[in-house]
């Protein structure tokens, strides 16, 4: 996201504007670009196909000998047990067709939760209906139903399994694909380091290809240099042995960019592209033609429909459930904060929320009251080393006046439950961007490209960017991106998404 509020950094390695690094890459560069072995093979290349294909097709078939009563019982099944032998062609089959096999940038096990269940179940209904087909019935329920289950857990775990090994060696930098990118202006520096911050992507940038590259300060900071125009491409690759190309923006001709992909085709080069109004794409685009021209049709999400109905009741709902079930937690961190420090055990703050209406945001108060601020648990006078740079306000501001039990109650993000009244009253929703106080939002809708685009929906307690970390005092650019990601291609599912991966969160210190 182009934005004025960046973090101006440089770098003595860098290229200045119009200046060209055409010598060799950096040494780190060079061994990154020279990932290789069995392990590379495996894990991050052409191998991680065929190890996930032989994964399903081993754990499957023990799932079918696990349901027959073991290898013995398997060599000599009778007919009537005989289709369950067709599971794990069956489920492959489906996987294939699911695209579970598709090399993708970024193994998440959420995603493929939906996909496995519904592979693993229409496959025994399969074999229910070849059951029926053959022999007249269905093969002995206790068969079947072992059968579907044990399949769905081999599957599940051998897939958890290997998705954790390639994202512990990515994360470790023990495999990986070098990249390079064409474009060093904004979006090309902010590509590279997003894939520097987040190496489980798998793909590590070495280098940039620019004509006129702009200077450090004006693009937030590079990291990597610029190694030479786009008409460098085949010295660039032999020398530092990439097998990716990203085409983020740059002043090159779409007629130039276009014989350039042809080219990486022909050295045989993956290709990706940031597209053009990328900030307006989200997975509702539809892909069509006229005669030979494609047209893309984009579907945007409607905050005041149906659809967000449902999810506004459904909130109300769980709000309740969750205020029943940690009730007694809830009254232990009243007691606590009422006994350990004198003042309310609320903490009340004005934010604003959806269609900007502002409301009262309720916490458990965790730091001591402050003569200065009365009963506001922040002291906003000393944000303005905050709000200089591209960092968001929150946690301590400051000085640091917490208690003991505040440390816990934050860390353990158990400060964070009396919101569940927000979403009663519905001021709020269980997930939604963070609100904000009405003093900054005046000010980052004058400095933050689309941060008025957050209150075309209500504020949450958790959000796509606090699940990813970005919470108190972390990019203010960066958590606008996620959060305008989450409002363009909400679903119900990655509501649901979201607060698994809350869930899993709270096991680490919110802090």
């Amino acid at each position: 996201m182009d934005s004025t509020r960046v973090t101006q950094q440089t770098s003595t390695t860098l290229p200045l504007r119009g200046e060209m690094s055409h010598d060799a890459p950096a040494p780190r560069a060079l061994w990154r670009a020279s990932f290789a072995g069995p392990l590379q093979w495996a894990l991050d290349g052409p191998g991680w196909r065929i190890l996930r294909t032989i994964t399903d097709f081993v754990l499957l078939w023990a799932a079918v000998v696990l349901a027959l009563g073991g290898p013995n019982a398997t060599l000599h099944v009778s007919s009537a047990r005989a289709p369950l032998l067709a599971l794990p062609p069956l489920v492959m089959i489906l996987f294939y067709l699911r695209g579970l096999y598709r090399t993708r940038l970024r193994a998440l096990v959420l995603d493929a939760i939906v996909p496995v269940l519904s592979g693993v179940s229409v496959a025994a209904m399969g074999v229910a209906t070849l059951g029926m087909l053959l022999n007249g019935e269905v093969p002995a329920q206790d068969d079947w139903v072992r059968g579907w289950l044990f399949a769905l857990l081999g599957v599940g775990f051998g897939r958890i399994v290997l998705a954790g090994a390639q994202r512990w060696a990515r994360k470790r930098h023990l495999v990986g694909k070098a990249v390079l990118i064409m474009g060093a202006g904004v979006v090309g520096a902010q590509v590279a380091r997003r894939l520097e911050s987040h190496p489980e992507y798998g793909l590590v940038p070495v280098g940039f290809l620019d004509e006129d590259p702009r200077s450090v300060a004006e693009v937030g900071g590079r990291d990597v240099p610029v190694l030479g125009t786009i008409d460098d491409l085949d010295q660039t690759v032999e020398r530092t042995g990439v097998r990716h190309l990203i085409v983020a923006f740059s002043s090159v001709a779409d007629a130039r960019v276009s014989r350039l992909i042809q080219r990486c085709q022909e050295l045989g080069l993956e290709v990706s592209v940031v597209p053009r109004m990328f900030d307006t794409i989200n997975d509702r685009v539809a892909y069509e033609t006229v005669g030979g021209l494609p047209l893309l049709f984009f579907n945007a999400v409607d905050p005041k429909g149906v659809q967000f109905a449902i999810k506004h009741a459904l909130d109300r709902v769980l709000a309740l459930v969750l205020l029943v079930l940690f009730s007694p937690l809830i009254a232990f961190a009243v007691l606590a904060v009422r006994l350990t420090s004198p003042g309310p055990a609320l903490f009340r703050q004005r934010r604003v929320g959806r269609d900007g209406k502002v409301f009262d945001f309720y916490k458990f108060r965790s730091m001591r009251l402050s003569p200065a601020v009365d009963d506001e648990e922040e002291d906003t006078s000393a944000l303005g080393f905050l709000l200089a740079g591209d960092i968001a306000p929150g946690g301590v501001e400051g000085a640091d006046r917490r208690t003991s039990v505040g440390r816990f109650l934050r860390g353990t993000s158990i400060d964070e439950l009396p919101q569940l009244l927000n979403v009663l009253r519905g001021d709020m929703s269980l997930v939604g961007p963070r609100p904000e106080r009405p003093e900054f939002v005046e000010l980052f809708r004058q400095d933050i490209i689309r941060y008025g685009d957050r209150h075309r929906v209500k504020s949450g307690i958790t959000g796509w960017a606090q699940v990813h970390g970005l919470r108190g005092q972390t990019s203010l650019a960066e958590r606008v991106e996620w959060d305008n990601y989450y409002i363009a291609h909400w679903s119900l599912g990655l509501d649901l998404k979201i607060l698994a991966l809350t869930f899993a969160a709270l096991f680490r210190n919110a802090e």
